[in-house]
């Protein structure tokens, strides 16, 4: 006599997750560590063989080429995407300067690509979302939380991440989960190409005062971020909603 079993037999059909900025840093570890834990991974990004490369790596991984600064491009991008369960917004640049130092073509620049990527990304997929609960992650900065001198475009930008993610927690208390990660410094392609940037010749002498300006001693690393992002999106976070949570090497703390 055959028995019925108790449990499906079936395998689970995998969620799927999209980052943007998912070709280097801290995007590219967040893709990694989804993929290996089972998401199918969209990673999206404005270098298209860079996000090839690392699709490739992934169990179940697609490349997807958007510059998320341009609503069209956007738009067209995202339309592809038939479901969802998960959205990381990590895309975003720097800018050093004072307000004084600051020109309006890289401040808008800046928000443009920092603050309007996630409103155009997130609207753009949010009907997804919604039909899921799905979870919002927004990659903000220890910047976008304390002032830090001579960064005045960059700290309005993940300020105005913050923002957003509070009030779309407020929004949908109960449709979405949203929640915002904000690093420290973190030892990643971002990092590197600020210092060569603005400090050629004394790479090893700023690379040393990174380390010292975290209370710990040293920079953060992209796949400490990514482990979050993996806590977050996951069952045991549920009740985690509208957190603007730090690591950041206890930074903040002092």
């Amino acid at each position: 006599m055959s028995t019925v079993p108790t449990m499906s037999t079936h395998p689970k059909k995998p969620r799927t997750a999209l980052v943007t900025g998912g070709g280097s840093g801290i995007g590219e570890a967040i893709c990694r560590s989804l993929g290996e834990n089972g998401f199918r991974v969209i990673v999206a990004d404005l270098n298209f063989a860079a996000a090839e490369k690392v699709a490739r790596d992934l169990p179940n991984g697609t490349p997807l080429h958007v510059d998320v600064g341009s609503e069209a491009s956007v738009e067209q991008a995202v339309a592809g995407v038939s479901e969802l369960n998960v959205l990381v917004n990590n895309a975003g640049i720097g800018l050093v300067g004072s307000i004084e130092e600051t020109e309006s073509i890289d401040f808008e620049r800046i928000m443009r690509v920092n603050v309007n990527s996630v409103f155009y990304v997130t609207r753009s997929l949010l009907p997804k979302l919604l039909e899921v609960r799905g979870s919002v992650i927004n990659i903000a900065s220890v910047a976008g939380l304390v002032g830090i001198k001579r960064r005045f475009a960059y700290c309005a930008s993940k300020g105005a991440v913050v923002a957003m993610t509070r009030q779309l927690a407020v929004e949908y208390p109960r449709q979405l989960r949203v929640n915002c990660i904000c690093p420290g410094t973190v030892d990643s392609p971002f990092v590197a190409g600020y210092i060569t940037k603005y400090h050629s010749g004394e790479e090893d002498k700023i690379r040393a005062e990174l380390n010292d300006r975290q209370p710990i001693g040293r920079l953060g690393r992209p796949n400490e971020v990514a482990a979050l992002v993996r806590y977050l999106c996951g069952a045991e976070a549920d009740f985690m909603h509208g957190a603007a949570i730090t690591i950041d090497g206890g930074w903040t703390a002092a």
